[in-house]
């Protein structure tokens, strides 16, 4: 028994050692993070008339173009910050805000998941659909569906191309679009949210330390 606790408190030691690292989720997170953002605000820069086209006739937003032009500086904006570790908790609400409204004007039509599923056996939302989440019942209405579409897809290819090439970089799948990929993204921001920057490489870590516990003047 003595040796059972001397092992966990051992380990616990070990864990608390680890401490010294807390910086790296963080940055992980606004790296990860930095270069989403950034790459889907540059899309809409240089494809800014498209973009309001897109907001005005098929998401029926309005003031499409205020619209599109805070989301592109929300994105760009937000993601150099986010490299920077600059004002870091501040910039995550536009961007979650943003997240929350492309789910729901965009993506949730279309259920969860980024990637259609093929097998509604083994689809992951069956359990939430039978909770009755809309989200879930539609991604497992479609699996069916979309299985059957890569099956004829994967025959033709067979038949009438060189399938061993098309597929050396990868399957081919059927892009469901659905709300996962920008609930992800909220949840990480979210993360950064509480988290902050991280220490030692952001911003906002020396920034604090340059003025924190600064004696006033006067």
């Amino acid at each position: 028994m003595q040796k059972l606790i001397y092992l966990a408190n051992r380990a616990h030691d070990l864990l608390e050692a680890t401490r010294k690292l807390d910086f790296v989720a963080p940055l992980l997170l606004r790296l990860t993070l930095a270069f989403v953002f950034i790459g889907a605000g540059l899309i809409k820069v240089t494809g800014f008339e498209n973009q309001v086209m897109w907001f005005e006739h098929s998401l029926g937003m309005p003031f499409p173009t205020l619209m599109v032009f805070l989301v592109t500086a929300a994105e760009f904006g937000g993601g150099i910050l986010l490299l920077l570790g600059l004002a870091t908790r501040y910039v995550t609400v536009p961007l979650m805000i943003a997240m929350v409204v492309a789910a729901l004007a965009v993506h949730a039509e279309n259920g969860w998941y980024a990637i259609g599923q093929t097998n509604p056996d083994t689809n992951w939302a069956k359990p939430w659909a039978s909770l009755g989440i809309p989200a879930a019942q539609r991604s497992l209405e479609n699996s069916e569906e979309v299985g059957r579409r890569v099956s004829a897809a994967r025959s033709l290819l067979r038949q009438h191309g060189n399938y061993n090439w098309l597929t050396e970089k990868g399957n081919f799948v059927v892009l469901q679009n659905g709300i996962e990929f920008a609930a992800y993204y909220f949840m990480m921001l979210l993360a950064l949210f509480f988290l902050g920057a991280g220490r030692f490489v952001s911003l906002d870590y020396w920034i604090a330390q340059r003025f924190r516990d600064r004696p006033e003047s006067g």
